[in-house]
């Protein structure tokens, strides 16, 4: 299957367009749209990204606010921590998502970048916590596949594709666009228990 079909039919989804496929004396199995506001995070120490995304059944996504968290080189690992803290706790506290998802830390030989990804991971999970919000866990390789249809896709397809679902306009930096995948593969994938 062609990728860009593949979007066509996330997008005719998310529309509320697709009809589910009928089999005869098969049981539905449909779910109902995800509809609500998802802040997508993809941490970094140096350059974490969040996007807020609003779904409604019915239309496309809207992306609602988009920030990365650019912090000087210069700066000290705790000075970091406490601003990507600070500024996911000025999101949830300001929109008031319904959802927060977050990527996991990709597989790294080093570890010592193992060990700065986890603490940005933390610092943005506490500020979630302590506003108690509930944080979803996605592996890089699921938010690719739920949203570009492979998941091996570089950063640049991921930001294309974000962009195609989005209609937007502006072209959205790469942290951005990571967390724009992130609140769409939550939206695209969600199940209530």
């Amino acid at each position: 299957m062609a990728t860009s079909s593949v979007r066509q039919m996330w997008k005719a989804k998310l529309e509320g367009k697709l009809a589910p496929k009928s089999w005869p004396d098969a049981p539905t199995l449909s779910r109902p749209a995800f509809s609500g506001r998802v802040l997508g995070i993809d941490p970094s120490l140096r350059g974490t990204g969040l996007a807020l995304i609003e779904f409604a059944p019915g239309r496309p996504p809207v992306l609602l606010r988009c920030q990365t968290v650019k912090i000087a080189a210069k700066l000290s690992m705790a000075h970091c921590l406490g601003e990507i803290h600070r500024a996911v706790a000025a999101f949830v506290a300001d929109f008031a998502p319904d959802h927060v998802a977050l990527e996991q830390t990709i597989y790294v030989q080093n570890f010592q970048t193992a060990q700065i990804l986890g603490a940005a991971r933390g610092a943005a999970i506490a500020a979630v916590a302590l506003q108690s919000r509930e944080v979803f866990e996605y592996a890089p390789l699921r938010v690719k596949q739920a949203v570009v249809g492979r998941g091996h896709a570089s950063k640049e397809q991921v930001a294309r594709t974000v962009m195609g679902l989005l209609g937007h306009g502006r072209t959205l930096a790469l942290d951005e666009s990571d967390a724009a995948a992130v609140a769409l593969c939550h939206a695209f994938t969600w199940r209530a228990s």
